[in-house]
């Protein structure tokens, strides 16, 4: 691995590089933080799949992309003197030493549920008016109910048992069925409670549900695709066939 000096000597290599480029290339010269964002966007999500593949040569470069945006939007903010990637830098490092006063004061902890705790105590103490003024509100719906429950729990808003979410499950489920079957206005809001809660259970039992659904929507893509690939070998049309013949080749997928 690459020494401490090596890593501050890569990092001021991406800082003199991004200064030239903004002086001289026609693309980056134009770039705003407004027309930047849904690309950051876009490479996050690009990190995450890496992830999720365990593709460690993929997340080294991606880690790159986002840490070129990073100071991508630190460079427009020093050209309007306004901010510089040290303010940024100083910014999280004094965050992080005020947020951990278990390693930096003399707070005694026992577990991670109680650093979880202090964190938004303290964030509270920080002029923050809700737990819940952290949780972006353009994060996609699955994440956002992910972290909005987990900041509630850092205050103690939480059940106790897992036993006590799966009940909440399966009455909002039951709900969700007596609205479905009647065809009710309803309908789309107990699903909303419904997914909620499964959401909720799925923090007891330390799942994400954002990843679990994201290998799920994967599975069924590699599933999907060898559905079309060997039908077509076959001399089948994927429209015309049957749902019989088509469990045929989903239920071979399975088996690989």
């Amino acid at each position: 691995m690459n020494t401490r000096e090596a890593k501050k000597e890569a990092f001021g290599r991406l800082l003199d590089i991004m200064d030239e480029l903004r002086e001289k290339c026609p693309w980056d010269k134009k770039q705003t933080m407004e027309s930047l964002r849904h690309l950051t966007i876009e490479e996050m999500y690009e990190l995450t799949d890496a992830i999720l593949e365990g593709d460690i040569e993929e997340m080294k470069k991606e880690i790159g992309d986002i840490m070129l945006h990073m100071v991508f939007y630190a460079k427009i903010g020093s050209e309007t003197k306004d901010f510089d990637i040290a303010d940024s830098l100083n910014f999280i490092c004094d965050k992080l030493i005020d947020r951990h006063p278990h390693i930096y004061g003399d707070v005694q902890v026992t577990d991670e549920d109680e650093v979880k705790s202090n964190w938004e105590k303290l964030k509270l103490k920080e002029g923050k008016k809700s737990v819940l003024e952290g949780v972006p509100t353009s994060l996609p719906s699955l994440v956002k109910a992910s972290r909005i429950q987990d900041k509630a729990r850092g205050v103690g808003f939480d059940w106790e048992k897992d036993e006590q979410v799966w009940e909440k499950v399966e009455e909002e489920m039951a709900e969700f069925k007596i609205e479905a079957d009647s065809n009710s206005d309803k309908v789309e809001e107990e699903f909303g409670d419904l997914l909620f809660s499964l959401i909720n259970f799925a923090r007891f039992k330390d799942i994400n549900p954002d990843d679990a659904l994201e290998k799920t929507n994967k599975k069924f893509i590699k599933r999907f695709q060898y559905l079309e690939i060997e039908s077509a070998k076959d001399g089948k049309v994927l429209g015309e066939m049957s749902l019989e013949e088509m469990d045929y080749y989903w239920e071979k997928a399975k088996s690989l």
